[in-house]
């Protein structure tokens, strides 16, 4: 399928000039013509031009001057200047700053004429082109931007940027050990408080807690792993390691217990009592890595370390408010938190009994 012709505006004062270029042209392009630069101009606003031609001896403006005149409105039309050997040096300026494509000397000859003008619109296509693959480009980017702010609330950030800068078809569902403190928090009696809510009532009230609580671990370096009903499975030392992750798990559940107060403002009314958690973290080795099948994949910790602390955060059912930890945590934060010593107890699941500590407060 051939392409439309293109359209041409060529501005002269000379009529004669104009019926000599529009009889030798039409054949190839539509071609306009101006007398002078307002004619253009309203040419211009009229009709797609492609290029524009025009001589630079006229009465009312030169030819640069026009050019300069419409640049502002219409700057992807291709400039080109009729012109006598005493205006080149002003013509090689215009070109130099942009506002002229190439310059032609009158008398002009077709051939070299027809060459000059297939090679500015070749370039005003070619540009065109650019520029339309540049928006496309520029659509996609944003997408991808949004796509990704999406992703992020379902991901955790630190995961995400791992598997996208360690990406291939072994890395991303490799496995690692790794040191890391566990932090699990839940919500006391949530199955009587839903009892009393709508679900929409329920699903206001968990994105206010979770964005309260998550909050907190991203303040203090941790990552938010999962949730797991109205519990929150937080790590700290994976996928990214600090120095203080023991002392920031605590330092994050002191700071959840904090948070409550103000959570519990808006909620305890309507709730009809006060809501209480209850927090337990244990101190480790884990295996980290991202685990699932080909159609889904999930960055997770698994161990005995996770059970310990998953257990721990069951007995503060009997202590509202409670943050307990294991005594490989209290080891590592021992200098730096009050604690109070509570009698060893069994852990399902484990041998012996597990010696534990409740935080009342971080020293420093």
């Amino acid at each position: 399928m051939a392409l439309p012709k293109p359209n041409i505006l060529y501005v002269d004062d000379e009529p004669n000039n104009l019926l000599a270029f529009s009889a030798t042209f039409r054949r190839y392009f539509n071609i306009f013509t101006a007398e002078s630069g307002k004619q253009g101009i309203d040419i211009l606003r009229q009709h797609p031009i492609e290029l524009i031609i025009t001589d630079q001896r006229m009465p009312e403006m030169t030819g640069v001057q026009f050019l300069e005149a419409i640049m502002p409105d219409f700057p992807d039309a291709m400039r080109l200047i009729l012109t006598g050997y005493t205006d080149v040096e002003a013509i090689i300026k215009a070109i130099n700053t942009g506002r002229v494509y190439r310059y032609i000397t009158k008398p002009w000859n077709e051939e070299d004429l027809k060459t000059i003008i297939d090679s500015a619109l070749k370039t005003y296509r070619l540009e065109r082109e650019n520029k339309e693959l540049i928006s496309k480009l520029n659509e996609e980017i944003i997408k991808s931007k949004q796509t990704m702010n999406l992703f992020k609330k379902y991901v955790p950030e630190l995961v995400l940027n791992e598997i996208l800068s360690n990406y291939n078809e072994t890395s991303i569902t490799h496995g690692e050990h790794r040191i890391v403190t566990v932090l699990f928090t839940d919500i006391r009696n949530f199955t009587a408080i839903v009892a009393t809510l709508d679900p929409r009532q329920i699903v206001s009230l968990l994105n206010d807690y979770f964005s309260i609580m998550s909050e907190c671990v991203n303040a203090h370096k941790g990552s938010v792993n999962k949730y797991i009903g109205d519990g929150l499975l937080a790590v700290f030392g994976a996928p990214l390691s600090y120095i203080d992750n023991h002392y920031n798990a605590v330092a994050c559940s002191l700071e959840m217990m904090h948070k409550l107060d103000s959570f519990n403002a808006k909620w305890g009314e309507i709730v009809g009592r006060k809501i209480s958690l209850g927090i337990g973290i244990n101190t480790g080795e884990v295996v980290a890595g991202n685990i699932g099948s080909a159609d889904h994949i999930e960055y997770s910790v698994i161990g005995n370390t996770v059970n310990i602390a998953s257990r721990i955060e069951a007995l503060t059912k009997e202590i509202p408010n409670a943050i307990l930890i294991s005594e490989s945590t209290y080891l590592a934060v021992k200098d730096k938190i009050t604690v109070e010593k509570l009698a060893p107890v069994e852990i399902k699941g484990q041998e012996g009994k597990l010696q534990v500590y409740r935080v009342i407060d971080r020293i420093i």
